[in-house]
Order: structure tokens, then sequence, then C-alpha cells
């Protein structure tokens, strides 16, 4: 971040890639959690309001962001320095966009669902984020605690999909009865790396 005097003095200490984040006890960060054949003509709830997209220190914050197709997605640059948000979608159109500071957040919408579209800054090379679009409300992104809820679920059987940056996809199957709650637990291995 030296080539960047703002970047380097918003971080006094180390910095390190989101690839993988944990917590107490080996729970992981930033798995999405999703239905993955959740029915198309299945009638759900409109998008709700914004999700948003910080550039904060020099990094995307969150690290994931998961939202709803025709959802829009804000990005706000709270640095004192420009950035350039490329969002390499391909089931959507791609999109590149500077913010400088002080700017009006980016608005952008994803028409079609889309896993893990890469989201970078073209002036600082190690800003990396993931935007997940789903036709549904299904998903979840984990927290340090490892935790995820998908919640008022509508009765059926459905695989359920785990992603993780490094680490994969994990898929399981799971039935639930109406007003059902059921725990469900993902394990990633260190072995298992992907690369993406």
């Amino acid at each position: 971040m030296s080539a960047e005097p703002f970047c380097e003095k918003s971080n006094a200490a180390a910095v390190f890639p989101q690839q993988v984040v944990t917590g107490n006890s080996g729970s992981l960060a930033n798995v999405v959690v999703y239905v993955k054949d959740f029915p198309a003509d299945y009638i759900v709830e409109a998008p709700g309001a914004a999700a948003t997209l910080s550039q904060r220190g020099c990094m995307y914050d969150p690290h994931i962001v998961a939202l709803r197709s025709g959802q829009v997605l804000e990005i706000k640059n709270e640095d004192q320095a420009n950035h350039n948000v490329l969002a390499m979608a391909e089931k959507n159109p791609k999109w590149n966009r500077s913010e400088t500071p002080g700017a009006a957040p980016i608005q952008e919408t994803f028409a079609t669902p889309e896993l893990a579209i890469p989201v970078r800054c073209n002036v600082h090379p190690w800003m990396k984020s993931y935007v997940f679009v789903f036709s549904h409300p299904y998903y979840a992104v984990t927290g340090k605690d490892g935790q995820f809820e998908l919640k008022n679920l509508p009765p059926g059987t459905y695989t359920i999909e785990a992603w993780q940056e490094k680490y994969g996809k994990q898929d399981t199957a799971i039935t639930v009865g109406p007003k059902e709650s059921k725990p469900l637990d993902f394990k990633f291995s260190a072995d298992a790396t992907t690369g993406n």
C-alpha cells in the first residue's frame, strides 16, 4: 500500500487478504450459504433496501455482498483517495466506474442471478470483493462466528450450497416442514483449496 500515501497512513498495522477469515474454534467467515435449486416460479417478496459495499481504508467492506436481482448495490468511497470499481460479471453487463473522495455513492443493479462476481479496484490491485446475486431471499453470508440462517424457507426439499473463496463449494440436501427449523453444518478443509 506504500504506493498510495493515504492507504499506507490508514493502515498502521499489517493488512491481510480476506480470502480466509476465521473466528474462534475454527469458524469461518465469508461463506455464502444459499438454496441452490429454489423453484423459479415461486413468488417471493420484492428486493429490499440497497445493499452496501464500502471502500474504507483502501479495502472493500464487506468482502462478500449478497443481494437480489434488481436490488440496488450502493458503493461508497469513505477514503481520501480515488478508487475505480470494476465489476467483472459474466451473465450481467460488466461495468467500470471511477469514484473520487466525497463523490455520491455509485448505484448499480444486476438483473440476472449470478454467483461470485469479482469486484476490483483498478487503482489499488489488492482491493477485491465478490457480489452474489440471487433470484430469491434464501441466502446468508457467515460472520466470524461461522453462523448463518435461512429464514422462512417454504416447506420442501432443497439443495443447500455453501461457497468459500479458497475452499470451493459443498452441497447437502435438506427437507423442511411447515414452521420447522433444522441445524445444518458445513466443514471445509484447508487441504481442499480451489483458488479463485
